[in-house]
């Protein structure tokens, strides 16, 4: 697209990258619906019963839309995004969530609108000074509940971003996980965001989907005047309001380059990846569902170097049986069937609920009941996805990998479970790899290393750990940097500790092109990408002595 010749003085701004590419367009302003709506007021006595009818059907009506959602982006995008939603639901029938909004009905007096804004406000802010009471929520999911629940009850039934234009770049202040739906549909040119983290669900989103998207830039929106012509180049973090000539042919010559790179790239996706020096570095891919194992295989994986579980186990009343479990497993993981497949066993608890297990509620459960942490608490949860991996074992190539390994005797429960299960079935033990993800498992690799076949490195927790910085707070996302000097010292000093060993990475960070040679020099010899970035890591380490 040309930009427009209107005299205007361009204007150059900065920001994070959230998700890599180039695009341009006319500028869509997008300010949340939410207070827009049902502003608040008291009720009467006698309207107490209507009020709470109004709210338990304003709870019914969105746990219907965000099952038929979950449905969609499952089929349509990706399990592992669907899988946020599912979260949502759990999160919208909380009891101790809807206890609070009636009784702000009942004893307050208030609209059931005005009780979901004062008591959704008071959670997202317990969620941002990290006080939380039932802290499985974020505080993006609790907005986004908020907003839905305020427009069922206001009878609002649109979405601004319904009247987004194709080739459109939007701005917006931050978008919240419904707001990503919509980008998918109308295939935005490009995102710019006040706020948002690399780990954020936005960021999550727009990575999948393939959109642009730079973070960071203060009051955006009393900024940029609505249509104004947009140039965003997320490769450089470089944003450019009203271009002039010779800054869009610049940004033309760019992006034509950067075509002809990632169609090179695509070319050779299906051979190996072997530096300059004759090193062959495995290049996996994560996936959730079938349709990311298809396109993991269709952009030259050389694996799989993470299949995540939990979809299996999450929308549902009830956990699944080992035979259930063999069933979706085999469907997902199908397409790769000749490949070397990593299943990682489930990794619940802290962001990721399963509304039918009865859980402790912790103040922080990001540092408690995780992982396998988790699996220890629930034995027979743990025995059944072992049971169900071991019969897969016989049909696929498979690994197991044990999320949030802090201790080998984290480890050695899984071990001695396996053990058990395999005794005169004749049945061979799969290999058993460690997810690390705590700096005290990064600091002891050697421990943990006579216990296990194989280590994947999780980088996006331990970078969560490292900094004690939330990837999903807004208040400290300064701090979460998955590519500073910190992290890589941690890969050397694994490195110094296991001279031999092989390592794996699995995380985002193995999937930037600019770290890969950081890495690889540190003894990582696989990373584990999102199946699209498959064929720009191959290339880039072919580029590399």
């Amino acid at each position: 697209m040309r930009a427009p010749s209107n005299g205007k003085k361009s204007t150059l701004f900065s920001g994070k990258i959230l998700s890599s590419g180039m695009g341009s367009g006319k500028a869509f302003l997008y300010r949340d619906i939410l207070g827009r709506h049902d502003e608040y007021y008291d009720i009467e006595e006698s309207g107490v019963e209507d009020e709470l009818d109004r709210f338990s059907r304003a709870v019914t009506k969105v746990s219907d839309d965000l099952g038929v959602l979950v449905d969609r982006v499952s089929r349509e995008m990706d399990d592992t995004l669907s899988d946020i939603f599912s979260a949502h639901i759990a999160m919208v029938k909380d009891p101790s969530l809807t206890a609070e909004v009636q009784k702000e009905i009942t004893e307050e007096l208030l609209s059931a609108g005005s009780a979901v804004k004062m008591v959704f406000r008071r959670w997202e802010r317990r969620f941002q000074r990290m006080e939380l009471e039932v802290a499985k929520h974020k505080a993006d999911d609790v907005r986004d509940l908020a907003r839905r629940l305020i427009s069922s009850l206001a009878g609002v039934r649109g979405h601004s971003l319904e009247n987004l234009q194709e080739g459109s770049i939007l701005i917006a202040r931050r978008l919240l996980p419904s707001d990503t739906v919509y980008l998918a549909r109308k295939n935005a040119s490009g995102t710019i965001l006040e706020h948002g983290g690399i780990g954020s669900h936005a960021a999550l989103f727009a990575r999948e989907i393939g959109i642009p998207c730079i973070a960071g830039i203060p009051n955006i929106l009393e900024t940029v005047p609505e249509g104004t012509f947009t140039l965003v180049d997320a490769d450089s973090g470089k944003i450019i309001i009203n271009p002039d000539q010779r800054q869009q042919s610049a940004f033309n010559s760019k992006s034509k380059k950067l075509s002809q790179d990632r169609r090179l790239a695509r070319n050779s996706a299906r051979q190996p990846a072997v530096t300059k020096a004759g090193q062959t570095i495995g290049v996996f891919a994560n996936v959730a569902c079938v349709d990311d194992t298809q396109k993991a295989v269709d952009n030259g994986a050389d694996g799989i170097g993470l299949y995540r579980i939990e979809q299996v186990f999450l929308g549902r009343q009830t956990p699944p049986d080992v035979s259930e479990l063999v069933q979706e497993i085999t469907k997902v993981l199908e397409p790769a069937k000749h490949l070397a497949i990593t299943v990682r066993l489930l990794d619940a608890g802290a962001d990721k609920p399963l509304p039918y297990m009865e859980s402790l509620r912790e103040a922080n459960p990001a540092l408690g009941q995780r992982g396998i942490r988790f699996l220890q608490a629930y034995p027979d949860l743990l025995r059944s996805q072992l049971e169900a991996l071991l019969q897969l074992s016989t049909e696929f190539d498979l690994r197991i990998l044990v999320p949030m390994v802090t201790l080998p005797e984290d480890i050695k429960i899984v071990k001695q479970q396996l053990s058990e299960l395999t005794a005169g079935s004749g049945i061979a033990l799969p290999k058993l790899g460690a997810m690390i993800e705590t700096p005290a498992a990064a600091l002891s690799l050697r421990e943990i290393s006579s216990h296990v076949d194989f280590m994947s490195f999780g980088t996006n927790d331990l970078t969560q750990y490292m900094f004690a910085a939330d990837r999903e707070n807004a208040a400290v996302e300064r701090y979460f940097d998955d590519a500073h000097e910190a992290i890589f010292r941690v890969f050397e000093i694994a490195h110094q500790d296991l001279p031999d060993a092989q390592f794996s990475v699995c995380g985002e960070l193995a999937g930037r092109v600019n770290s890969v040679e950081k890495l690889l020099h540190n003894g990582v010899t696989t990373l584990s990408v999102a199946p699209p970035l498959i064929p720009s890591i191959k290339q880039a380490i072919r580029q590399l002595s």
